[in-house]
């Protein structure tokens, strides 16, 4: 795949600036250095895998919230 082109379509309109910006600050609280470039394929695969992994299980705590009628 391209450098670029990601495989994943989201079913909300308008919901990839929102992604990319949870990746940063997950990013962020983990305390791994972003690509200054945005291309994120120099990092190490520990590194994203980390990332992703955190924001998955974020996303999965918000939507238990939800399901469970409780504030977030």
């Amino acid at each position: 795949m391209a450098a670029g082109q990601h495989s994943n379509t989201y079913v909300a309109k308008g919901v990839n600036r929102a992604m990319e910006q949870f990746k940063y600050e997950v990013a962020q609280e983990l305390g791994i250095q972003t690509p200054a470039d945005g291309y994120w394929g120099t990092m190490l695969t520990r590194d994203t895998g980390a990332i992703g992994g955190h924001m998955t299980r974020k996303l999965v705590a918000l939507a238990e919230q939800q399901l469970a009628g409780k504030p977030f």
